[in-house]
């Protein structure tokens, strides 16, 4: 019999959440966010064919480039995100989801640039929100003396 799932992972004195629910967490809100964004705003398509599916599948796309490119962009976009007081940072998930764009072709569609942007701000703040009220609370619950919150 395999190990249990572990909530809490603990690696070189460092704590972190589980990948599977870090991910879980983030794509419930990742599609929520655009499932709210695409019913209020017509300037959004993604395919009705199969809605959620597209809706998961975007969220999908965005989580494996906010885990893979994202950490590289927001290195080199380090002098212009600190001039701007970080008002660049969302213009970071705003061409990840141009990418996302362009990856699902004719079953995502983002019309409007300022629909786009609202969409990346809305990002932005689901995760500086997810960090903060769910994921931080969990690890600080565990959290023993000498490890360090990943």
């Amino acid at each position: 019999m395999g190990e249990k799932m572990r909530l809490i992972i603990k690696e070189k004195g460092k704590i972190r959440l589980n990948k599977f629910l870090d991910w879980l967490i983030y794509m419930f809100f990742y599609t929520l966010i655009l499932i709210i964004v695409s019913k209020i705003f017509d300037s959004m398509y993604i395919d009705t064919k199969h809605y959620y599916i597209y809706c998961m599948l975007i969220t999908l796309i965005v989580y494996i480039l906010n885990k893979t490119i994202k950490p590289v962009l927001v290195k080199l976009t380090i002098p212009i995100t600190g001039i701007t007081l970080g008002l660049f940072y969302p213009f970071i998930n705003l061409f990840i989801l141009k990418v996302a764009d362009w990856i699902l072709s004719s079953h995502f569609n983002l019309e409007n640039f300022f629909i786009a942007l609202i969409i990346s701000i809305l990002i932005s703040v689901s995760n500086f929100l997810v960090d903060g009220v769910i994921i931080r609370p969990i690890l600080r619950k565990f959290k023993k003396d000498g490890d360090k919150i990943e």
